[in-house]
């Protein structure tokens, strides 16, 4: 009896400060300069139009400025093993402030400047398919990942998603 009463209790303390996080004036209590929800959607869906455009199956992750995961959506039948790295892609863009295509050239061979920084960080990913997203004045207000095709495709989608998002401020 006493485990159920702590349960009750943990949820209503609880409970109190996420609905006040999901209320109209949520917004309040985001940093200025984040990803939000709305435009998380607009990378979202650009990024699966693409892959459809493509006919490739692809997992899309969103992360927000500070590379904690915003968005996500897996497209029916895309690989599994892609989840993972669709997220790991869209934190190392946004960790190290550079496309993960870029952190590939300094990291693929040994003694580039790079070399075995994917096994930091719990895991970074160095090839492409993560992308930062950018705000109309440049500044970074989160990035996106995708993976489930080739480097080439991976990397379009992302690219496609990460543009919705800039031309959503013009």
């Amino acid at each position: 009896m006493k485990t159920v009463f702590s349960l009750v209790l943990a949820l209503c303390l609880f409970s109190a400060p996420l609905a006040l996080a999901q209320a109209p004036g949520a917004k309040g209590l985001m940093l200025p300069g984040d990803m939000t929800s709305e435009l998380a959607d607009v990378a979202i869906d650009a990024a699966i139009k693409k892959a459809q455009e493509q006919g490739t199956l692809m997992n899309i992750a969103v992360v927000d400025a500070g590379g904690n995961l915003k968005a996500f959506h897996r497209m029916d039948g895309s690989f599994l093993a892609s989840i993972d790295l669709a997220i790991k892609k869209a934190y190392t863009a946004r960790s190290l402030n550079m496309p993960t295509t870029t952190l590939a050239e300094a990291s693929n061979q040994p003694g580039a400047e790079l070399y075995g920084i994917e096994v930091t960080n719990g895991g970074m990913v160095i090839f492409g398919g993560g992308e930062l997203i950018k705000d109309k004045d440049g500044t970074i207000i989160g990035a996106i990942g995708a993976s489930g095709s080739s480097v080439a495709n991976d990397v379009a989608v992302a690219k496609a998603g990460a543009e919705a998002v800039l031309k959503a401020f013009k």
